[in-house]
C-alpha cells in the first residue's frame, strides 16, 4: 500500500507544529516544509481566509507533487470593523512581529470599553490533492480581548484573546485544551472527517 503523505504548507514554526499534532493518528506521514524539501514564498494577497488557504496549499502541492494542508487564520475585532481579519500576521507593517502586532491592537482598542472587546479567530483550512482535488473548511472560537497580555504560551494575539468560559486566554492553556477549542481545532476536526471519508484514495 502507497504510503499518503501530507505537507503542512507553513514556515511559522510553532503552526506547523500544532497542525501537525491535530492530524495525528489519521494513518498518513505528515511532513513539516523542511522535511519535505520545499522552500518557497507564497505571498497571501487573497481577500479572504480562504482564498490564502487554498493558494498556499495549492503551491506547496506543485513544488512537492504530495497532497499539502494549509491554513490561513486571524483575528477579526468587532469594535475595529473586523481587522486585522486577513491581515493579523502583518497588521503593524513590515518586519511585523507577535509583539509589535499586539501593541498595534491594544493601542486601537485603548478607549473601548470591556463590554465592546469581542472578537473572534476564525481559520480556513485546505487540503489540496496531487490531482487537483480539494476542500476547503472552516472553524472559528469567540472570545474577547483583554486590556494587557496573559501567559507566555501560544502565538500570534494568544496573549490577549480570552475565552469567557475558561477564564483563561489562549496563552495560559495547554496545548491539549487549546487543541480542543480553538478555531483551528475545530476546522481540523472537519478535516479529519472529509480525510477518513476519503479513505485510501488519495494520497
Amino acid at each position: 500500500m502507497t504510503e499518503k503523505i501530507m505537507v503542512v504548507a507553513s514556515k511559522n514554526r510553532k503552526k506547523a507544529v500544532e497542525m501537525m499534532e491535530l492530524l495525528k493518528g489519521l494513518g498518513w506521514r505528515v511532513l513539516s516544509m523542511v522535511e519535505a524539501g520545499v522552500d518557497i514564498e507564497i505571498e497571501e494577497d487573497g481577500l479572504t481566509f480562504e482564498e490564502n488557504s487554498y493558494k498556499k496549499a495549492f503551491q506547496v502541492m506543485k513544488a512537492t507533487g504530495k497532497t499539502a494542508i494549509a491554513d490561513d487564520s486571524g483575528l477579526e475585532v468587532y469594535a475595529l470593523g473586523g481587522r486585522p481579519g486577513v491581515f493579523s500576521a502583518r497588521f503593524s507593517g513590515e518586519g511585523a512581529t507577535d509583539e509589535s502586532n499586539n501593541r498595534k491592537l491594544l493601542e486601537m482598542m485603548k478607549e473601548v470599553p470591556e463590554d465592546e472587546r469581542g472578537a473572534r479567530f476564525v481559520c480556513a483550512a485546505t487540503v489540496v490533492f496531487p490531482d487537483g482535488a480539494h476542500f476547503t473548511v472552516t472553524g472559528e472560537c469567540e472570545g474577547r480581548i483583554l486590556f494587557e497580555p496573559r501567559g507566555t504560551g501560544g502565538f500570534g494575539y494568544d496573549p490577549l484573546f480570552y475565552v469567557p468560559d475558561l477564564g483563561k486566554t489562549f496563552a495560559q492553556l495547554d496545548a491539549g485544551t487549546k487543541n480542543s477549542i480553538s478555531h483551528r481545532a475545530k476546522a481540523f476536526l472537519k478535516v479529519r472527517e472529509l480525510l477518513s471519508c476519503a479513505g485510501g484514495n488519495k494520497a
